[in-house]
């Protein structure tokens, strides 16, 4: 089992990791800011692409739309409340 001693640091905590961390944020900043739109223009054919997905899962839960006239069929009043 090895020990750290006092005077090891962390590499983010050397001169050279902070520099690096800095470069990081700047490079992920511009990377952010300048896809931005590419980002905003994918995300109404994500939103189409979920529909069926969302109507898949909808299906399998259990409930489904159906289940109202179900009940008024076994309680036998026809609707009637």
């Amino acid at each position: 089992m090895t020990t750290q001693s006092p005077e090891t640091q962390p590499w983010y905590r050397s001169r050279s990791g902070m520099v690096l961390l800095a470069f990081l944020a700047v490079g992920g900043f511009f990377l952010v800011t300048e896809h931005t739109a590419h980002v905003f223009g994918f995300l109404p054919y994500l939103l189409l692409l979920l529909c069926p997905l969302l109507h898949l899962f909808h299906g399998r839960r259990g409930g489904g739309h159906g289940g109202h006239d179900d009940e008024d069929a076994r309680r036998g009043d026809g609707g009637a409340r």
